[in-house]
């Protein structure tokens, strides 16, 4: 019987900032534009969660499956170690889509924007065929696109239009900043996986892109999610600083944290090595979204 420490592992808490993150500097962004909403920011939490938890077991059921989880060296695999029943781990991929179904759905019925059901479907499709199917578009190298769109731009634009009913520039800024840090845990969980992925033939775009052009594509991530920080600070001051508050900018002294990731990424860092780098760079992420989100709340 499967323990609740292997089911616990097996959502990858570790990616759970990929989540967390947007939503909170989606809220900030709302409060910053006077409009914000406690009961709704949760909501798109509880949705950003679930989605993110619900993709984690997706993913370790469909690897699991085709045998590509075996030899990889990482979290906890349920399917792959024969922890638990590829059948049971399905069923708690979508029990966490069905979670976030109902806290989207009572989302739109709140606010009556009717937009978000087919954006909700579209989430969990996208979600599952990430691995799942017969042709994932995962192992074709798009998996960085979904978590882009998804734990970027949507978790955070989506945050801010569940209780502004509009956005704006700044708004999309920042989420690309939220998704250029989702994509780099992506990235780096993806050259950690080069070797396995490669004999599994699971095409992703680390391996696409071979060893050292990852660690190139993983650095310029992190400058592109510290960067939209410094663009917003930039715009305050060459364009409008009534549309773009100059306090967000303080966002780029959390590029402190992720010191100690990139480092050990340019020098080469592999395998068991790169789970430290996974960690930081969640927590830089995190921090990122802390301080921002800090910073909106007192502009």
């Amino acid at each position: 019987m499967t323990s609740l420490q292997h089911w616990v592992a097996g959502a990858r808490p570790r990616t759970l900032p990929a989540a967390i993150a947007p939503v909170l500097v989606g809220s900030a962004l709302a409060h910053w534009h006077s409009g914000f909403d406690a009961g709704r920011a949760l909501c798109a939490l509880v949705v950003a969660l679930a989605l993110q938890i619900g993709v984690n077991y997706s993913n370790d059921y469909s690897d699991g499956i085709r045998g590509t989880d075996e030899t990889r060296v990482g979290p906890v695999r349920l399917v792959g170690q024969k922890l638990a029943s590829p059948k049971s781990v399905k069923m708690a991929a979508f029990t966490w889509f069905g979670v976030a179904a109902i806290a989207g759905l009572y989302l739109t019925i709140t606010t009556t924007q009717w937009i978000f059901l087919p954006i909700g479907v579209l989430a969990i499709a996208s979600a599952w065929f990430y691995t799942g199917g017969k042709n994932p578009y995962g192992y074709a190298g798009l998996g960085e696109v979904f978590v882009f769109v998804w734990f970027g731009l949507a978790a955070v634009l989506g945050t801010v239009y569940a209780q502004m009913l509009s956005l704006t520039w700044l708004d999309l800024i920042l989420a690309v900043g939220a998704g250029s840090f989702a994509c780099a845990l992506l990235v780096v969980n993806n050259l950690r996986d080069i070797p396995t992925d490669t004999e599994s033939h699971k095409r992703t775009l680390a391996v696409r892109l071979g060893d050292q052009r990852t660690r190139m594509l993983y650095v310029a991530l992190v400058f592109a999610g510290f960067g939209s920080s410094a663009v917003v600070a930039a715009a305050s001051v060459f364009v409008n600083s009534n549309s773009y508050p100059v306090m967000a900018g303080i966002g780029v002294i959390a590029s402190l944290v992720a010191h100690v990731p990139g480092r050990a990424v340019l020098n080469g860092a592999r395998g068991r090595d790169l789970i430290a780098v996974l960690v930081g760079t969640g927590q830089a992420q995190l921090v990122w979204a802390i301080v921002t989100a800090a910073a909106l709340f007192a502009s």
